[in-house]
């Protein structure tokens, strides 16, 4: 398992546990986590799953995949290095710890 900590704008803190091979989008959806809309379901047509990987994590969530950036073009909160889609992260054992911060607002 992997573990996956979600950090709401409000700084409300959720630790959640999911299967490697899962994105950060899918998990917040099963989880529940308020904060990731995700219309698109995960297809990169949207930046409703906008968030903001942890400082120390970037370098192992990799850089953002191509198209991405577009993508980012129309998210609703402020876009920054440490933004990314999480229909983007795929979870490996690597990333177990993760800590992504939610956006204010995604729609």
């Amino acid at each position: 398992m992997v573990k996956v900590t979600f950090i709401a704008h409000d700084g409300e803190t959720t630790h959640v546990e999911a299967e490697p091979g899962d994105t950060v989008m899918s998990v917040a959806i099963a989880e529940g986590i308020d904060g990731i809309v995700a219309e698109c379901g995960g297809s990169m047509m949207c930046a409703t799953c906008h968030c903001y990987v942890d400082d120390g994590w970037a370098d192992r969530t990799g850089p953002r995949m191509d198209g991405e950036d577009d993508m980012l073009d129309s998210a609703v909160c402020e876009v920054t290095p440490a933004s990314r889609l999480s229909c983007q992260i795929r979870l490996t054992e690597a990333l177990d710890g993760l800590v992504v911060r939610l956006p204010e607002d995604q729609v």
